[in-house]
């Protein structure tokens, strides 16, 4: 018996135990370690934890709203994605150019949690993606909101802290107009 071919098989296996393949990492956790080198026990070291979870919640609120233009049924939830794709998009090149000037990695793409809802959320269509996604801007708004307010109270980079107080009555704006719009389509399931 030839040992060649046994040979072969035991080099190709070797190979490709040595380069296994791996998926991608999650971005915001790319982001998250590459802060965590440059700001580990400094006082802005929470202060870019928020900032990387803000830039992905923001991508996925246009995202989001990006799926609604093409996804929902209701004129109400397609206005209210329009609005989140205008106003989450100006807010990220903020933050975007924010964290820019203090050298804070942002990820770049969604994180795997964001990812998963994005891809729930886009097999949905008509009536079933607007229920969906109206309840979820409404629990989404609330976190948002406690989020930036905790960092526009006690967060240590004052033009950060700013930067998120001057976003709360926007996000308070965007939960009512979620609310409304989910109690539009909660109607419109009762007829």
């Amino acid at each position: 018996m030839n040992g060649l071919p046994f040979l072969l098989l035991c080099g190709c296996l070797a190979f490709s135990a040595c380069t296994p393949k791996e998926r991608e990492k999650d971005s915001k956790e790319i982001a998250e370690n590459q802060n965590e080198k440059k700001f580990d026990n400094t006082e802005i070291e929470n202060d870019t934890e928020f900032a990387v979870s803000a830039a992905d919640g923001g991508m996925l609120e246009v995202q989001l709203g990006q799926l609604a233009q093409s996804k929902a049924s209701s004129q109400q939830v397609k206005s209210f994605g329009k609005m989140m794709i205008t106003e989450h998009s100006k807010a990220n090149a903020e933050l975007k150019a924010l964290a820019a000037q203090k050298n804070i990695s942002l990820p770049t793409s969604l994180s795997d949690k964001n990812q998963k809802k994005y891809d729930d959320l886009a097999g949905k269509t008509g009536k079933d993606f607007d229920d969906e996604y109206t309840t979820f801007m409404v629990k989404d708004h609330k976190e948002d909101i406690d989020k930036f307010k905790k960092e526009a109270d006690k967060g240590d980079d004052m033009e950060l802290r700013s930067w998120a107080a001057g976003k709360i009555t926007t996000l308070e704006h965007h939960l009512e107009m979620a609310k409304q719009a989910e109690s539009a389509v909660d109607s419109l399931r009762k007829l």
